[in-house]
């Protein structure tokens, strides 16, 4: 079943602030919080709804992957990454209901963890790599392969660093990465437990170091990818990769991969958000007389009518010729700025027929004057 719309199920707008959105969330919260409708299984269903959408709206960066990408752009996400951040607890008692107010169990199902305090994971360091692309690559969407040089858990030791992948127990700590040290005061005693510095609170320790990696756990290669551009990316649009950044040693978990786009700048277009600019020459006759001339477009050449009396910095319209709508169907226009071009090289002809142009267009202008003053 799909998923529905994050906006849709809080009833805002696209463009709602972050004030607005808690403020619904109270809203919400107290209509189909179950300490207010106790056995109601459809209020609870709703209220897991109401939870997500709120995690995924009030956090900068998720909703801005959401905005870009719908649900897809959250894929990766585990329970954790989706309400991590999030204080439910502080949350529901600012809205007078008693904390969570439904017991551990209906936490569970609502965010998929339990009601405890855990550590953040440890992840490892992000990597951006910066990918150029044509202005028609961005217009249309594309698929690019990168070569991306990277950390990787090296294969020879599964990332222990040790030779064979054999550790040694800690005889420091006797593998369980923590000392213990005791003081007593009389009849007090205080114990102090801090992690072992001789195997860094992991309780294991590398006898012989992997040759492959040097017992670093982490070899450096470069991995080709294909990743897939969306139509009608523009310069800074961000593409995250979960997974594919810097790897992780032992527990640590992989960092992320953000693709920065920059579109390379048009020898004709300019764009402007999803439309485009380009300026076109064009003859004296074809600007006074009217004309059909051909102008290039993404498309390929199009025809372009140009009226009568036409001057220079007149701008013409191609609908729906520009960009498409990143997300979305449709496309940008396209603008033609005309500019009027007087000719350097004219011939004894054309400079006669011009003159015999101008003074019939003086008597003309003439007569019309006494007409109207006659």
């Amino acid at each position: 079943m799909d998923k529905r719309d994050y906006y849709e199920i809080l009833g805002i707008d696209r463009d709602a602030d972050e004030a607005a959105i808690k403020r619904v969330f109270r809203t919400l919260a107290m209509r189909y919080h179950p300490d207010r409708n106790p056995g109601d299984g459809e209020a609870g269903e709703l209220m897991k709804e109401i939870n997500e959408a709120y995690a995924v709206l009030s956090d900068p960066e998720k909703r801005r992957l959401y905005d870009l990408y719908g649900h897809a752009g959250l894929e990766g996400f585990t329970q954790e990454d989706i309400f991590g951040g999030v204080d439910f607890a502080s949350l529901f008692r600012e809205f007078g209901l008693g904390g969570f107010g439904f017991g551990d169990s209906l936490f569970d199902s609502f965010f998929g963890r339990r009601r405890t305090t855990t550590a953040r994971r440890q992840r490892a360091a992000d990597l951006r790599y910066d990918l150029e692309l044509t202005l028609e690559e961005a217009a249309f969407g594309t698929e690019k392969t990168v070569s991306l040089p990277r950390l990787e858990t090296c294969p020879a030791c599964r990332g222990t660093g040790a030779k064979a992948a054999k550790l040694e127990t800690c005889p420091a700590c006797r593998g369980s990465g923590q000392m213990v040290t005791e003081h007593r005061s009389g009849y007090s005693i205080f114990r102090q437990i801090t992690p072992c510095r001789r195997c860094q609170g992991q309780g294991q320790m590398i006898k012989e170091p992997c040759p492959e990696c040097a017992g670093k756990g982490l070899i450096r290669k470069t991995e080709e990818m294909t990743v897939s551009i969306p139509k009608g990316a523009d310069t800074g649009h961000t593409i995250r990769v979960g997974g594919k950044g810097e790897a992780g040693k032992g527990v640590v978990e992989p960092g992320d991969l953000y693709l920065v786009i920059k579109v390379a700048k048009h020898p004709i277009f300019e764009r402007h958000g999803d439309d485009l600019y380009l300026q076109k020459d064009i003859t004296f006759a074809q600007a006074a007389l009217g004309a059909k001339i051909k102008v290039p477009s993404l498309d390929g050449d199009l025809e372009l009518e140009i009226p009568e009396g036409t001057e220079t910095g007149a701008v013409l319209q191609l609908p729906g010729k520009g960009v498409t709508h990143l997300g979305g169907n449709g496309r940008g226009d396209q603008y033609v700025i005309a500019k009027v071009v007087t000719p350097t090289d004219l011939s004894k002809e054309e400079k006669h027929l011009l003159r015999e142009f101008e003074k019939l267009r003086r008597q003309r202008l003439r007569r019309e004057g006494e007409t109207k003053h006659g």
